[in-house]
């Protein structure tokens, strides 16, 4: 008899904790539900054309304060990937979008070349970026942070008709 009331509290104990064990198991479950990081999907996915894109700062002066003022452009990378120094540089020639800045570089200015000595920038323009000799210090200064906002451009040397040019015959780094 005594055998029999250990049995069956033993027993008991055993469904108590095959219960209890049942019951946890399903609420660590439902736990792991709630808790679960859900997939993100954008409200609008990214076209094939807006991947190819980048943005670029070039450097105009201000109308009003003269001062360098940087304005974003988004182009398509196949522009800038073979010669991103020629792209930028004559985006500066075409001039700025933005009103409040101004054009710096003289009309009819051609860039002949371009090309990367170490981390110089050598750019041969045409004789016409002598026409604005009053801004010269804009036209280098714009033209400088415009192209060091490249990685691998630390500094610019400006040639005229592949000639250097007392009007241009330093090494430009960007100021400080």
């Amino acid at each position: 008899m005594k055998n029999k009331k250990i049995a069956i509290f033993f027993l008991g104990i055993l469904i108590i904790l095959l219960i209890g064990g049942y019951l946890t198991i399903q609420y660590v479950r439902n736990k792991e539900e709630e808790t679960a990081v859900e997939e993100y999907t954008p409200q609008e996915e990214i076209t094939e054309e807006q991947a190819r894109q980048t943005i670029v700062s070039l450097y105009f002066p201000s109308n009003e304060t003269g001062e360098l003022n940087p304005e974003a452009r988004l182009i398509d990378i196949k522009e800038i990937i073979n010669n991103p120094y020629e792209k930028l540089v004559n985006l500066l020639i075409e001039g700025p979008k933005n009103e409040k800045n101004k054009k710096i570089i003289p009309e009819n200015t051609k860039l002949n070349k371009t090309y990367l000595e170490g981390d110089c920038v050598v750019l041969d323009f045409s004789n016409d970026i002598l026409n604005n000799k009053e801004e010269k210090s804009n036209i280098i200064n714009s033209i400088v942070n415009t192209l060091t906002e490249l990685t691998e451009v630390n500094k610019v040397k400006i040639l005229i008709d592949g000639k250097e040019n007392d009007e241009f015959k330093d090494i430009y780094e960007r100021k400080k």
